[in-house]
């Protein structure tokens, strides 16, 4: 009997570990990433924009330029600025509630795919208030795509559009 009872207990354990297992590898995951674009689209959906709007956060002027085509009224060029008087840091001492962007961005290093006619843009992100402004940027093109970039540069995040 005792032969019996500890045969079972193997089964049982061997059993469960093979439930353990296979369940997860049957598991069908689309339904993890669609949950996970879901969540990131209503993220996305919460942000709202008007076309009179002052905004300098990066979702909501990346969602600007996708909706608009065309930078927030509170951003202007560094020419603009300089006529102002502006040499470089915080630009809101010569215009209140304003930002940089507008310039060309050439894409020297050619981290941005390239296509015949593309054309870059860049502007500043999250300096409203800040002394200086920063190294958050949005780069985005004329033909739709718009990339964010946290470490002035370096690296790039596509944040609308298709390469």
């Amino acid at each position: 009997m005792k032969k019996i009872r500890e045969k079972f207990k193997s089964l049982v354990l061997l059993a469960l570990t093979a439930l353990l297992v296979l369940i997860p590898l049957g598991c069908d995951t689309s339904s993890l990433i669609s949950s996970a674009n879901k969540a990131n689209s209503q993220t996305q959906a919460s942000i709202s924009v008007s076309e009179d709007g002052i905004y300098d956060s990066k979702d909501e002027v990346a969602l600007y330029i996708h909706i608009y085509n065309k930078l927030p009224s509170n951003y202007i060029t560094k020419d603009e600025a300089k006529k102002l008087g502006w040499s470089g840091g915080s630009v809101e001492k010569y215009k209140e509630n304003c930002c940089i962007g507008g310039s060309t961005f050439s894409n020297n290093e050619g981290l941005l795919p390239s296509k015949s006619g593309r054309t870059y843009k860049e502007c500043d992100i999250d300096t409203l208030g800040k002394s200086n402004r920063g190294a958050k940027r949005i780069v985005y093109s004329n033909d739709g795509l718009i990339y964010y970039t946290e470490d002035h540069y370096e690296s790039f995040t596509l944040l609308y559009g298709e390469e």
